[in-house]
């Protein structure tokens, strides 16, 4: 798979309370990436932009939820989040990324 494809499946950290816990107890980051994303194309593109090994993936879908507005009822987008385990000794700085 060419760069420019890798680097757009990843849309962006998720940063929470649950997402830093995970990271520091069970060496799991977690993003927000393409609806369109699988596991294989998430552990290339996090290698690729992070330089680090990549154990383990597991994603899942969030439903967008449903909103009442002035004129009814609306829907935010569904989206995917993927929890990335890194290799022992392995840690990523969102910082340093490409």
């Amino acid at each position: 798979m060419n760069q420019e494809k890798l680097f757009t499946l990843i849309e962006r950290p998720v940063i929470t309370e649950k997402a830093a816990i995970a990271a520091e107890e069970a060496n799991q980051y977690v993003f927000r990436v393409s609806t369109q994303a699988s596991k294989p194309d998430i552990k290339a593109a996090v290698e690729a932009a992070f330089k680090v090994n990549v154990a383990q993936v597991r994603m899942l879908n969030v439903k967008g939820k449903t909103k009442r507005t002035r004129t009814g009822l609306g829907k935010r987008n569904d989206w995917k989040k993927a929890y990335v385990t890194l290799a022992d000794g392995q840690q990523i700085d969102y910082t340093a990324a490409e």
